[in-house]
C-alpha cells in the first residue's frame, strides 16, 4: 500500500470522529419550559423569588396584625397611617436581590389597603423634577402643586441574615429576616417582627 493510501486510512477515522463530535454538538438542545411566575421553585436551595414573596407577605401580615395602624387611625379620624419602606440590609453569606424584596414588601403593604405608602427617596427626586418642570411648561390648570407631599409617619427597616451548616453533600441553610417599624418623628420602634426559613439541601450523588 502506498504512503498516500496509508495516510488516507489514518485520516479517515479522525475525520469520522470529528464529524461525530460536530454532529453531537449540533444536536445538543436546551429545553425551556414556561411556568407560572408564582410557582414554587427551589433548584439550588438558595434564596429565590418564592422566598422573597412569601416572606414579604408574612412580615406585612404580621405587622398589620399589631394594633399600631388601628391606633393611628382611631387617633386621626379614621385616616390610614402613611408608611415608607426603607433599607433592608443583606447580612447573609450570599447574594440576595434586596430591591426585589423591598418591592414585594411595598406590594404587600399596598395590597392590604390598611396604609398609605409613599415613594422612596430615589423615586421622590424624580417626581420632584417632573413637578418642577410642570411649573414652567405645563398648562396652569394641569400643574401639580408644590409642597403638597405626604410625609411618612412610619418607616419599615430590616435585615436578612443566614447561617449554613454543611457536611459532605448535605446542607441546612437557615434564614432569619428581621423587620422593625419606626415612628419617623420620635424614632420610637412601634413594631418588631421576624420570619424564619430553614432549608435542607441534599447534593449527594445517587449510587446505582
Amino acid at each position: 500500500m502506498s504512503g498516500l493510501h496509508r495516510g488516507a486510512h489514518r485520516i479517515a477515522p479522525i475525520a469520522v470522529l470529528c464529524g461525530l463530535t460536530i454532529a453531537a454538538a449540533g444536536c445538543a438542545r436546551k429545553s425551556v419550559t414556561r411556568i407560572e411566575p408564582t410557582a414554587v421553585t427551589d433548584l439550588s436551595g438558595r434564596w429565590n423569588d418564592t422566598d422573597s414573596r412569601l416572606v414579604a407577605n408574612a412580615l406585612i401580615e404580621q405587622s398589620l396584625s399589631s394594633p399600631w395602624a388601628e391606633r393611628y387611625s382611631s387617633a386621626h379620624g379614621g385616616e390610614a397611617p402613611t408608611v415608607i419602606v426603607g433599607s433592608f440590609r443583606n447580612r447573609s453569606a450570599e447574594h440576595i436581590a434586596v430591591e426585589t424584596f423591598v418591592n414585594d414588601l411595598e406590594r404587600a403593604f399596598i395590597g392590604s389597603g390598611a396604609v398609605r405608602l409613599v415613594a422612596s427617596g430615589g423615586e421622590r427626586a424624580e417626581i420632584r423634577d417632573e413637578r418642577d418642570d410642570q411649573q414652567e411648561n405645563a398648562r396652569a390648570d394641569t400643574r401639580a402643586r408644590l409642597a403638597q407631599e405626604l410625609g411618612a409617619n412610619y418607616m419599615l427597616l430590616g435585615e436578612i441574615q443566614s447561617i449554613e451548616d454543611t457536611e459532605g453533600g448535605e446542607s441546612v441553610v437557615f434564614y432569619q429576616i428581621d423587620a422593625t417599624l419606626v415612628d419617623v418623628e420620635s424614632n420610637v420602634r412601634i413594631w418588631a417582627g421576624q420570619h424564619e426559613i430553614k432549608k435542607y439541601i441534599d447534593r449527594r450523588r445517587l449510587r446505582l
